[in-house]
């Protein structure tokens, strides 16, 4: 049985969301989704040239995780430059409600999908927050 999967950590912002090849009607076409983590690994990885286990710190899971994220990444941008296909980028969790909880008080909420990561605890002003699905104490936001 795998382990619960803990939320991964995405610092950049893809620009575009959407490539199209250029002459080719996009409607008609099979377009191939990327995940935001599987950008951010590529980011990482091939952009910034991050090695490996940095670039999987960073994001805040194992060497082997992010090596598989970034092989089927990899594969993924290959068949749409090689297939002329287009490429999304998706957010997953951009459609479902965030939880958080608060270290200080224990309160726990939820944020609308989308939307910026809370600053503060809304019942007690808190800032030691965590994505609720995280189970790992480096994932706490500490506002900078």
């Amino acid at each position: 049985m795998p382990r619960p999967r803990c939320c991964r950590r995405i610092e950049g912002t893809p620009a575009a969301r959407v490539f199209n090849p250029a002459g080719r009607p996009a409607g008609d076409l099979e377009a191939i989704a990327l995940s935001l983590e599987e950008y951010e690994a590529i980011r990482l990885a091939d952009f910034l040239g991050l090695y490996q286990e940095e670039a999987a710190g960073r994001m805040g899971v194992s060497r082997q995780t992010f090596g598989r994220t970034l092989e089927g990444a990899r594969a993924k941008i290959a068949r749409a430059l090689v297939e002329g296909l287009p490429l999304r980028i998706e957010d997953l969790q951009a459609e479902t409600p965030r939880e958080f909880r608060c270290g200080a008080c224990r309160h726990a909420w939820r944020e609308p999908p989308g939307g910026e990561r809370p600053e503060a605890c809304p019942c007690c002003g808190g800032h030691a927050l965590r994505h609720a699905g995280c189970r790992h104490h480096d994932h706490h936001h500490q506002p900078k």
